[in-house]
Protein backbone atom coordinates (compact mmCIF):
# COMPACT_ATOMS: atom_id res chain seq x y z
CA UNK A 1 0.00 0.00 0.00
CA UNK A 2 2.73 1.98 0.79
CA UNK A 3 4.15 2.39 -2.35
CA UNK A 4 1.04 2.60 -4.23
CA UNK A 5 0.40 5.33 -2.03
CA UNK A 6 3.64 7.30 -2.74
CA UNK A 7 2.91 6.95 -6.35
CA UNK A 8 -0.69 8.53 -6.09
CA UNK A 9 1.56 10.82 -4.36
CA UNK A 10 4.11 11.36 -7.14
CA UNK A 11 0.85 11.59 -9.59
CA UNK A 12 -0.54 14.24 -8.32
CA UNK A 13 2.31 16.18 -7.75
CA UNK A 14 3.14 16.38 -11.52
CA UNK A 15 -0.14 17.86 -12.00
CA UNK A 16 1.00 20.56 -9.51
CA UNK A 17 4.42 21.26 -11.33
CA UNK A 18 4.16 24.51 -13.15
CA UNK A 19 7.36 24.46 -15.14
CA UNK A 20 6.73 22.18 -18.25
CA UNK A 21 10.54 21.08 -18.42
CA UNK A 22 10.09 20.15 -14.66
CA UNK A 23 7.31 17.98 -15.23
CA UNK A 24 8.38 16.53 -18.56
CA UNK A 25 11.36 14.86 -16.38
CA UNK A 26 8.28 14.27 -13.01
CA UNK A 27 6.08 12.21 -15.68
CA UNK A 28 9.35 10.75 -17.45
CA UNK A 29 10.45 9.35 -14.29
CA UNK A 30 7.19 8.23 -12.89
CA UNK A 31 5.08 6.44 -16.09
CA UNK A 32 6.07 3.70 -18.14
CA UNK A 33 7.30 4.54 -21.71
CA UNK A 34 3.85 3.47 -23.17
CA UNK A 35 1.98 4.88 -20.39
CA UNK A 36 -1.83 5.59 -20.79
CA UNK A 37 -3.73 8.35 -19.42
CA UNK A 38 -7.60 8.45 -19.97
CA UNK A 39 -10.48 10.41 -18.78
CA UNK A 40 -13.58 12.10 -20.47
CA UNK A 41 -12.13 14.88 -21.93
CA UNK A 42 -8.64 13.35 -23.42
CA UNK A 43 -6.61 10.14 -24.01
CA UNK A 44 -3.39 10.20 -24.35
CA UNK A 45 -0.14 7.84 -24.66
CA UNK A 46 3.43 8.31 -23.44
CA UNK A 47 4.98 10.08 -21.38
CA UNK A 48 5.18 13.41 -23.99
CA UNK A 49 1.54 13.53 -24.48
CA UNK A 50 0.92 13.00 -20.72
CA UNK A 51 2.76 16.07 -20.08
CA UNK A 52 1.12 18.30 -22.63
CA UNK A 53 -2.33 17.15 -21.31
CA UNK A 54 -1.34 17.97 -17.78
CA UNK A 55 0.33 21.37 -18.91
CA UNK A 56 -3.03 21.61 -21.15
CA UNK A 57 -5.30 20.92 -18.63
CA UNK A 58 -3.06 23.64 -16.32
CA UNK A 59 -3.45 26.39 -18.26
CA UNK A 60 -7.13 26.09 -18.41
CA UNK A 61 -7.32 26.37 -14.38
CA UNK A 62 -4.13 28.77 -13.60
CA UNK A 63 -3.24 28.99 -9.73
CA UNK A 64 -5.62 26.11 -8.64
CA UNK A 65 -3.96 23.15 -7.01
CA UNK A 66 -4.48 19.84 -6.94
CA UNK A 67 -4.93 17.72 -3.46
CA UNK A 68 -4.97 13.76 -3.06
CA UNK A 69 -8.00 12.62 -0.97
CA UNK A 70 -7.53 8.98 0.62
CA UNK A 71 -5.80 6.51 -1.83
CA UNK A 72 -7.36 2.82 -1.43
CA UNK A 73 -5.15 0.32 -3.03
CA UNK A 74 -4.30 -3.57 -3.66
CA UNK A 75 -1.77 -5.59 -5.89
CA UNK A 76 -1.26 -3.60 -8.77
CA UNK A 77 -3.70 -0.84 -8.20
CA UNK A 78 -4.81 2.34 -6.74
CA UNK A 79 -8.25 4.44 -6.61
CA UNK A 80 -8.63 7.65 -5.15
CA UNK A 81 -10.17 11.21 -5.13
CA UNK A 82 -8.73 14.56 -6.12
CA UNK A 83 -9.72 17.96 -5.91
CA UNK A 84 -8.98 21.21 -7.69
CA UNK A 85 -9.54 24.95 -6.45
CA UNK A 86 -7.82 27.33 -5.02
CA UNK A 87 -5.13 26.47 -2.14
CA UNK A 88 -6.94 26.48 1.33
CA UNK A 89 -10.34 26.59 -0.03
CA UNK A 90 -13.64 25.03 -1.40
CA UNK A 91 -12.62 22.88 -4.66
CA UNK A 92 -13.93 23.85 -7.84
CA UNK A 93 -13.36 20.50 -9.35
CA UNK A 94 -13.71 16.72 -7.86
CA UNK A 95 -12.07 13.75 -9.57
CA UNK A 96 -11.68 10.14 -8.76
CA UNK A 97 -9.07 8.28 -10.78
CA UNK A 98 -8.04 4.64 -11.21
CA UNK A 99 -3.93 4.07 -11.62
CA UNK A 100 -2.29 1.04 -12.33
CA UNK A 101 1.06 -0.03 -11.78
CA UNK A 102 3.57 -1.94 -13.72
CA UNK A 103 5.85 -4.62 -12.69
CA UNK A 104 8.90 -1.96 -11.87
CA UNK A 105 6.67 0.33 -9.70
CA UNK A 106 5.54 2.84 -12.59
CA UNK A 107 2.97 3.92 -13.91
CA UNK A 108 0.94 2.04 -16.34
CA UNK A 109 -1.98 3.60 -16.55
CA UNK A 110 -4.52 5.72 -15.14
CA UNK A 111 -8.45 5.98 -15.60
CA UNK A 112 -10.02 9.46 -14.30
CA UNK A 113 -13.58 10.25 -14.00
CA UNK A 114 -14.96 13.75 -13.14
CA UNK A 115 -17.45 13.54 -10.43
CA UNK A 116 -18.36 17.65 -10.04
CA UNK A 117 -17.31 20.58 -12.66
CA UNK A 118 -18.55 23.66 -12.78
CA UNK A 119 -21.68 24.74 -14.67
CA UNK A 120 -21.89 27.35 -17.25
Amino acid sequence: MTDLQQLAERYIATWNEADADARRKLVGDLWSEDGEYTDPLMAVTGPDAISEAIGAARAQFPGLVFTLGTVDAHHNLARFTWDLGPAGAEALIVGFDVLVADADGRVASVLGFLDRVPTA
